[in-house]
């Protein structure tokens, strides 16, 4: 708007690269610098796109807003500062479009994926295609350049249908590109990036057998011989390793100085000595692989350090904290879904001559998880705002992460009991999200370490 310039996108239906490509068309055309900055507006197919406005910051023209899982319009006018549900248009359109993703080529193979504990190749391929995998990465790397809370909402939006798509999307753009974008050479980014938004996974490793909440007594090592270090170690409980082209590896370089001699390394795949185990045969998330990885005498080089040597516990602590987030928004999405699964299913079920949703008892324990997803929401999109604008957000991502992982396990297995005797088969998802959400209160830091750390900061508070 305002340059008198046009130019057609392609007939496809709205996504996050074509948000790309467009915001390409005002770099190609020179208008990049002044036309974002000034949070230039433009449409694909219908959607208005706004840049470089914050929901809280900038006069909003169409301000929408989100009751849990639908969508109504305001009235309000010159709102300055909206509330937590209240999105920009760029985060309306990633959310819906994400949300008919989800829908047409996730829910199909859903239960198929969680059977056999695979994910299918084609939603991998998918998720590149969307550039969901690559949310905040910018157009130079071939990412979508949106924001972080954006991601939030996508992995929210995914784990309504299938959380382990959701960890995959939430785990490639909250840890493994971060840490490239963040502490990464300009060679390792070039090298890297473009390839983490169009085909390669990543994996980060720093769990092992003795080693979990209390993650840096690894031992794991890394020792330097001239221009290179020799990786020897075994890491557990892997994220996607059984996918992953290169390896985040936490591993120690100095052990005479304790966890200060942590560093973090890029290993590729394909290097000699290093071995993906036999996948585990979990109770949830099943479509994603955890697998144990370990390394025999595994050469890298000098410029394979990811930042500088001894600063990988600070990394692993920053990434982890952002990561809680996602984490959250998982489980948000999680509970979400499962509930939306169910509360039709009680307004048609009829028992003693009413639906089943009339009763008062019901109505009452219904209102009760509403208000608690509602909390949990909250609390996510809190920490995610506060993260997104650099303020202080480590309390509020663990007070998110440990309530929305509890909302998860309340919600479904409240939903089981709402939706009586096919709420415990698999002719329902039901089933399949209380197995899934058992997971959010172990992994990226377990609950009691989640009330640790908000113990911490209140402590620090007073």
């Amino acid at each position: 708007e305002g340059t008198g310039e046009t130019e057609a996108l392609p007939s496809e239906a709205p996504t996050a690269m074509a948000t790309s490509r467009a915001l390409g068309l005002l770099r190609w055309c020179g208008k990049e610098s002044n036309a974002l900055k000034a949070g230039v507006c433009f449409q694909i197919r219908g959607y208005t796109i706004r840049r470089n406005a914050s929901p809280y910051l900038y006069k909003v023209t169409h301000p929408c807003v989100f009751n849990s899982s639908s969508s109504e319009a305001l009235s309000h006018r010159d709102l300055h500062c909206g509330p937590l549900q209240t999105f920009t248009d760029e985060e309306i359109m990633i959310k819906e479009m994400v949300k008919k993703f989800a829908q047409e080529q996730i829910v199909p193979l859903v239960q198929k994926m969680d059977a056999d504990a695979k994910l299918d190749d084609s939603v991998l391929q998918s998720l590149f295609e969307q550039g969901l995998m690559s949310i905040e990465l910018g157009p130079e790397y071939g990412g979508t350049g949106f924001s972080f809370f954006s991601t939030i909402l996508v992995v929210e939006e995914l784990a309504k249908v299938d959380p382990s798509v959701a960890l995959i999307c939430e785990l490639q753009n909250t840890l493994t590109n971060k840490l490239f974008t963040t502490y990464g050479t300009e060679e390792q980014k070039r090298n890297y990036l473009p390839r983490l938004a169009k085909n390669l996974m990543g994996s980060f490793c720093l769990s092992e057998v003795g080693s979990g909440s209390d993650a840096f007594s690894l031992k794991t090592r890394a020792e330097k011989k001239g221009d290179y270090y020799i990786i020897n170690g075994s890491k557990m409980w892997i994220s996607f390793a059984e996918h992953a082209g290169v390896f985040l590896v936490m591993a120690n370089a100095n052990p005479s100085a304790g966890y200060r001699g942590i560093t973090c390394f890029i290993v590729d795949r394909d290097t000699e000595g290093l071995h993906v185990g036999k996948k585990e045969d979990k109770l949830g998330i099943r479509a994603t692989s955890t697998c144990p990885v370990t390394f025999e005498n595994v050469k890298v080089p000098e410029s394979k350090i990811l930042g500088q040597v001894g600063q990988g516990y600070k990394y692993a602590i920053g990434m982890l904290n952002t990561g809680r987030i996602g984490i959250a928004a998982q489980m948000l999405g999680l509970a979400q879904g499962c509930f939306d699964h169910t509360i039709p299913y009680t307004k048609e079920r009829t028992q003693f001559g009413k639906s089943i949703f009339d009763f008062q008892g019901m109505q009452h324990q219904i209102a009760q998880v509403a208000i608690q997803l509602e909390a949990a929401r909250l609390l996510t999109y809190n920490a995610a705002r506060l993260a997104e604008t650099g303020k202080p957000f480590i309390k509020e991502a663990s007070m998110a992460k440990y309530y929305a992982a509890e909302v998860a396990t309340i919600t479904t297995s409240k939903c089981i009991e709402w939706m009586g005797g096919v709420g415990f088969t698999k002719d329902y998802p039901i089933e399949k999200y209380y197995r899934d959400c058992k997971i959010g209160t172990i992994y990226e830091g377990t609950s009691i370490i989640q009330l640790n750390t908000i113990a911490k900061c209140i402590a620090q508070e007073y």
